[in-house]
Formats: C-alpha cells, sequence, structure tokens
C-alpha cells in the first residue's frame, strides 16, 4: 500500500504528510487489513482517483463525502461515484434527480462522475478506503487528518473555489474553509433519509455555475 500513485502537483503539496506519525500508522493498518485477507476498496490504483483526477491547478469546485462506497465493485474513488454498468446507489440517484430539477440535465446510464472530476470537481471522501461490505470500516484509520490537510490547503493556496458541504459530516468540515475568498454551498445530505428536508430543491448545480461566471471561469457541465 505504501506506494499508491499520487499526482504531481499534490505530491508536492503532501511531501510531509507522508512521514507522519499518523499517515506511516494509517499505511501499517492497510498492509495488516490486506495480510488478513480482507479486500480493500476502492482497489489501490484508485484510492487516490479524486487528486489524480483533478490536479490541484484545475480544482474549481469541492464535493465532501464521507466514506467510499463499500459494495462490490462500486467505488472507484470519487465521492458519489459508481464505476460505469453500476446501479446508482440511493444518494446518487437523488443528486441526479436535483440536477434534472435544476438544470437541462437529461438522467445518464451511468452514475461515473468522472467527467466532473476532470473539469475541475475534486470529489472527495473525508476516508479514502473502507473494508468490502463494511461501511466506515476505515474511519478511524486517520484518513481525515490527511483529507482535512487537502481541504485545508486548497482553502489557503486558492480563491473563489466553491465548497459543496451536504450533510452533517461535510458541515463539520466549515472550519477548514476561508469564507472570505470562497462560496460555500450546504444543504443536507442527499440520502432519501434526508433529502427531502432541502436538499431537493437546493439547486446547488446551477448557483455553482452562476458564481463561477461571476468570477469569470468556465461553469461546470454537470451532463454525465
Amino acid at each position: 500500500m505504501a506506494n499508491i500513485h499520487l499526482e504531481n502537483s499534490w505530491k508536492q503539496l503532501l511531501i510531509e504528510e507522508f512521514n507522519k506519525d499518523y499517515y506511516l500508522k494509517l499505511i501499517q493498518l492497510l498492509d495488516e487489513e490486506k495480510n488478513k485477507g480482507y479486500q480493500i476498496l476502492p482497489p489501490g490504483p484508485q484510492i487516490f482517483a479524486a487528486l489524480n483526477n483533478t490536479p490541484f491547478d484545475n480544482v474549481k469546485v469541492v464535493i465532501i463525502g464521507q466514506d467510499p462506497y463499500h459494495g462490490p465493485n462500486q467505488a472507484h474513488g470519487l465521492c458519489f461515484s459508481v464505476n460505469d454498468g453500476i446501479s446508482f446507489p440511493p444518494s446518487l440517484r437523488n443528486i441526479f434527480k436535483e440536477l434534472k430539477s435544476d438544470i437541462d440535465f437529461e438522467i445518464p446510464i451511468s452514475g461515473n462522475l468522472s467527467s466532473w472530476a476532470k473539469q475541475g470537481v475534486l470529489l472527495l471522501n473525508s476516508t479514502l478506503t473502507v473494508r468490502l461490505n463494511e461501511a466506515n470500516s476505515h474511519s478511524k484509520f486517520g484518513w481525515q487528518i490527511f483529507t482535512d490537510k487537502i481541504i485545508s490547503e486548497v482553502s489557503s493556496k486558492k480563491e473563489n473555489i466553491v465548497f459543496i458541504l451536504w450533510g452533517a459530516y461535510a458541515h463539520s468540515k466549515l472550519h477548514l474553509i476561508d469564507t472570505n475568498k470562497h462560496f460555500v454551498l450546504q444543504s443536507v445530505h442527499p440520502s432519501p433519509l434526508s433529502a427531502s428536508r432541502g436538499f431537493f430543491g437546493c439547486n446547488h448545480f446551477s448557483k455553482t455555475n452562476e458564481y463561477l461566471i461571476s468570477k469569470k471561469l468556465q461553469p461546470i457541465n454537470w451532463q454525465v
């Protein structure tokens, strides 16, 4: 697990993290999981997919998730996104419903959000790995220290970023964001348990593009 590929701009920003005690312990825990025969999701090369698909200089929008999908073949390193050919998880289905009501959007065949990542949408889970079929099983491994550093670096070193925070867990990251120079959108989580209490109708996708355009930045083509 120690030799996971990481895109160069992120590697330079995060280089000091890799020798810190928490990160060395994290890698040790992942190796122990592997040695015990547990299947870790997403597969090793995709653990840093959010960073590898969206280099630091390209980041315009940050969507913060909590934990990778833990079902077979679902997770591929981008929050809320699934591999081609995988049924939409309930939260993703609701994201597409909101998109359809918010903008000119057709419900796609695939739930793979890589096209967003390529346009500068950092799809960042707070925890980057999970054990197959066991939600939040790696939530105490220390990934949050690493991903909080990512959020802080984006906030401190960039300007005019749209941070999209859905649900209480994502809201807990607000303290990492300089709200004086970034645009923060918050609502309840798109999960069926909460979506009807303020996610539907939040219009976060059109609001994101309005803000980007106001800053003379290219809007996101949300169509998947």
